[in-house]
């Protein structure tokens, strides 16, 4: 979060003095009625921003936004009902049949399901790139419309050096959108290093308590009113009154929250070092890239043969096995779960994950705790 977020003082500007109430108040209104035919008429041609129907606007939501604007130093920011709808709802915004989009290997399987199922059906082109191959080759863009990112990369977390990428992007005038739900705005704004558009899954460490579906999008304000008055109308993926409640409260413990999370992250990954069992553990850290100033709870251990995958899962106590991560909980995903999917080939598949491969979700329990957890369900899980 940046320094200084007031929260009273944009309550009091989107809300009014709302009582005294410190916490946005949940405006549960599907519609808001105006005062004079004139001030109807103003807000229906454009000339004025009043609230008129929660499908595209709600001062809670507002509130919501104004402070995930803040926190990414963007312009605006709109949110969505889903981390999904957040991803679908921009592409579907800036993109049309006869573009073409360079993507990030190890993108989020549902972006990726995204891109294959609806996208290049309707006409568009996606290519695959490396995150060396988007930052080292200058004319990897030419010819594309919208590089969609991920830093670091989902499964494999492969940071990119996106000012490296922006720099390239913008020689050829390419919209650059990245995920920036692994690392949050405490660790890393992409906006300042020359990204035009930043979204998160919003259910993830924003939420931060694994009771919210939601996402959220941060840009210019001129990128921010073509996703609102096209696909956020159109399609109708909005953010709810008590879900923007939520994700406020979540946001006002968000750095203490990655804090956390950080410390038990650097603690496992010390640690795994001296195991025999691992091959390689997946965990950018500070620096590691430009502009990425911390490590979160989000990591991946790639095994030996001696470790068996099921056993070791079941093994587990405080680890529960489940998708999604950013919460209180601690959590499992094993690669051969993702591999089992059923349907297309997945991104897993196809880029070469490793069936060895667990990701782990580094909750807020005492960290010891979860270490001896994990050691001793790698004990039973040997073969």
């Amino acid at each position: 979060m940046t320094e200084g977020l007031d929260l009273a003082t944009l309550m009091s500007a989107v809300l009014g003095n709302a009582n005294g109430a410190i916490t946005p108040p949940i405006v549960q209104s599907s519609l808001f009625s105006f005062d004079s035919y004139e001030a109807f008429e103003d807000r229906m041609a454009g000339r004025s921003n009043t609230a008129i129907y929660t499908r595209v606007q709600n001062p809670t939501v507002a509130a919501f936004e104004g402070l995930m604007a803040d926190a990414e130093q963007g312009e605006a920011a709109v949110g969505f009902a889903s981390g999904m709808a957040a991803i679908s709802s921009t592409l579907l915004a800036f993109v049309k049949p006869g573009h073409r989009i360079a993507c990030v290997e190890h993108v989020y399987p549902d972006s990726y399901r995204f891109m294959e199922r609806i996208l290049r059906p309707f006409g568009v082109e996606v290519d695959y790139f490396s995150a060396e191959q988007f930052e080292n080759d200058p004319d990897l863009l030419q010819g594309v419309q919208l590089a969609y990112l991920e830093s670091p990369s989902s499964i494999l977390f492969k940071p990119l050096n996106l000012s490296k990428v922006t720099a390239h992007a913008k020689r050829h005038d390419v919209l650059t959108m990245i995920d920036n739900s692994w690392a949050s705005p405490v660790f890393q704004k992409p906006l300042t290093q020359g990204v035009d558009i930043v979204l998160h899954s919003a259910s993830k460490y924003i939420s931060g308590h694994s009771d919210t579906v939601a996402g959220v999008v941060v840009a210019s304000q001129k990128h921010i009113d073509q996703i609102r008055d096209l696909t956020l109308s159109l399609l109708g993926g909005k953010l709810a009154p008590f879900e923007a409640f939520l994700l406020t409260r979540g946001l006002r413990t968000l750095s203490v929250r990655m804090r956390q999370h950080e410390a038990t992250a650097n603690l496992f990954i010390d640690r795994l070092s001296a195991l025999p069992q691992v091959r390689r553990v997946h965990s950018p850290g500070p620096n590691d890239v430009p502009g990425l100033t911390g490590r979160s709870g989000l990591l991946s251990i790639e095994f030996d043969d001696s470790i068996d995958i099921p056993t070791f899962s079941n093994a587990l106590k405080h680890f529960r096995l489940g998708v999604s991560w950013g919460g209180f909980e601690s959590l499992i995903l094993p690669a051969r779960v993702g591999l089992a999917q059923i349907g297309e080939e997945n991104s897993m598949q196809r880029f070469g994950v490793s069936p060895n491969l667990v990701r782990l979700n580094l909750g807020l329990e005492e960290a010891e705790d979860l270490w001896a957890d994990f050691t001793s369900a790698l004990t039973t899980g040997a073969r």
